[in-house]
């Protein structure tokens, strides 16, 4: 249960950076900017993927 959780993240995780790519280059954000989004998002999915582990654990 837990590998598969751990592959399940690392597959959102990439899907969510390359979405976040496509909207800094669609939106032409300024590249010093772009560390500040990506490290944002990530925080907050992985947040998200943690809090639905620890709800699928002890349910």
């Amino acid at each position: 249960m837990v590998s598969f959780f751990i592959v399940y993240a690392v597959i959102i995780l990439y899907v969510f950076n390359n979405l976040t790519y496509s909207l800094c280059i669609q939106r032409e954000i300024p590249e010093e900017r772009h560390p500040k989004i990506f490290r944002t998002i990530n925080i907050l999915i992985t947040i998200l993927l943690f809090s639905s582990y620890i709800e699928i654990l002890f349910t």
